[in-house]
């Protein structure tokens, strides 16, 4: 009985330490942040975002901005779900959290305040892509921007830059800080999924 009675708590002794390990190698191999700098400090373009969440596409045309709109393009959001998870539950983004911003021009206007006719009715449609910004939240690395670094690839039709230097604070980081710095310097209300937390 003695021995039965080793042979099970060895047994599952071997057990625990192989679990621990294959746990611990799972745990070891998560990638923090799908946020790659080069020797300089440059990030480089994320890929495979257009397979992370979608959070929405506010828009701000010219027709609507006697022709002068700050950003005259749809703004097509996306986030990793891991993070969007973690926001939804906490109301802050964890580290590591990248936030793709990417551009898309409104289809080739037929009125003057640039919308068109469709047969789903007047309105505005996405046309080309048109560049694309990307924010990082990383505390340390850019702890004199709330958190954040705020990234420019380029306003113009692709392809889009291979890397970006950090914009500086009056470039994006500023507007950020100044009005939505309470939610994690994200614009939280312009997306449902995120201000429906």
């Amino acid at each position: 009985m003695r021995r039965i009675l080793v042979v099970v708590m060895l047994g599952l002794a071997v057990l625990a330490a192989r679990s621990l390990s294959l746990y611990a190698g799972r745990v070891a191999a998560a990638p923090q942040s799908t946020a790659v700098f080069d020797a300089d400090g440059k990030l480089k373009l994320p890929v495979g975002y257009r397979h992370w969440v979608f959070v929405g596409a506010p828009l701000t045309p010219n027709g609507l901005n006697n022709g002068k709109a700050g950003f005259p393009e749809y703004h097509h959001v996306y986030v990793e779900e891991k993070n969007l998870d973690v926001y939804l539950k906490t109301g802050s983004f964890p580290e590591g959290t990248v936030i793709v911003k990417e551009l898309t021009r409104v289809l080739d206007p037929t009125f003057p305040d640039g919308s068109r006719a469709e047969p789903s009715g007047r309105g505005y449609f996405n046309g080309e892509f048109n560049g694309m910004d990307v924010t990082v939240k990383d505390s340390k690395r850019f702890a004199n921007t709330n958190g954040w670094g705020f990234f420019n690839f380029g306003h113009h039709p692709l392809p889009y830059a291979e890397s970006a230097k950090e914009a500086s604070a009056a470039e994006c980081a500023g507007c950020h800080a100044s009005f939505v710095a309470k939610t994690d310097m994200t614009w939280v209300q312009f997306y449902p999924i995120l201000r429906g937390r």
